[in-house]
């Protein structure tokens, strides 16, 4: 086991090292911060050298990506061309909230997903399996960004239960959790319903009836826990769905997360932010895999990483 997290770590680092290159390269296609930055102030372009020269951009690209490689080594990620703090601190005060909303998002949709996903596989092709399928259909092919504007206008200005967007009460986090928890919400209840689907008619589950044993402990101390295998696979990728879902969600919602911080910086090409949020969110993302994979030895005794 140990040798295989050493393994995976490494294999981490280097998906590590290749989002900062794809990352660092689309930065640069995509214009020059200076300009933007000098945008409508009547710079000359001596001004605009000498901003590039004290920002360090003056610099070959090459040598600015070793130059970004070495900073992140020491995590240091440079400092946001717009407020002068440094990025990974800027990035890291808005990661509690996109942390916040991701959890409510896996726990609302889990929540719904795990009784949906069995009532329908041990119902199959009754009202509540039919049910299931249109919600998981409805789930899947609903955008994210469609959704919550539509909630914002119902919920919000039309009904005024929930406020349309905003931090800081159970009331904010409402619409934005449903709005980012749906899509995987159906996913796990369709997934989880095929895999059980399969676990129930495999022998071990046919001799728990045989012996008798109640209903609820078939389905929920036998199936359910063989079933769970590829369901805890898709929720690690769903971790990492739900956080590039933030994005979009916590634009629509005005929620102060990593998302948010992008998304404006991008607009602002503030490369560093850009670049410090993307890493982080990125070893996030590898380290919930990880957690995954080993998550998996536990609940299959059969599985061992040698």
């Amino acid at each position: 086991m140990r040798a295989y997290v050493l393994r995976r770590l490494l294999q981490s680092v280097l998906v590590l090292l290749g989002v900062t290159i794809v990352v660092f390269v689309l930065l640069q296609v995509a214009g020059d911060p200076v300009v933007i930055m000098l945008s409508g102030s009547g710079a000359t372009e001596q001004q605009l050298q000498d901003l590039r020269r004290e920002l360090g951009l003056d610099a070959p690209a090459p040598v600015r990506y070793a130059r970004f490689i070495a900073g992140l080594a020491r995590g240091d990620l440079g400092k946001s061309l717009r407020s002068n703090r440094p990025a990974l601190p800027l990035v890291l005060e808005r990661m509690p909230a996109t942390l916040l909303l991701t959890a409510s998002a896996l726990i609302f949709s889990l929540v719904c997903a795990v009784p949906i996903g069995v009532v329908a596989a041990t119902r199959p092709r009754g009202f509540l399996d039919a049910v299931g399928r249109l919600i998981a259909v409805i789930g899947q092919a609903t955008p994210v960004f469609w959704l919550g504007i539509m909630m914002v206008l119902f919920f919000a200005v039309h009904l005024r239960w929930l406020p349309p967007g905003g931090y800081g009460t159970w009331q904010h986090l409402v619409l934005p959790t449903a709005a980012l928890g749906l899509l995987p919400m159906a996913r796990v209840s369709r997934l989880l319903r095929s895999s059980l689907l399969d676990v129930l008619g495999q022998d071990f589950v046919r001799t728990a009836w045989a012996k008798g044993l109640p209903e609820r402990q078939v389905i929920l101390g036998h199936a359910l826990r063989n079933a769970a295998l590829p369901v805890v696979t898709v929720v690690g990728l769903m971790v990492g769905t739900l956080l590039g879902g933030a994005v979009v969600t916590e634009t629509i919602f005005a929620w102060p997360g990593v998302g948010l911080l992008a998304v404006q910086a991008i607009y602002n090409r503030d490369t560093s932010v850009v670049q410090a949020a993307v890493v982080t969110v990125a070893v996030a993302f590898i380290l919930i895999n990880l957690a995954v994979d080993l998550l998996y030895a536990w609940l299959d005794p059969r599985i061992r990483y040698e």
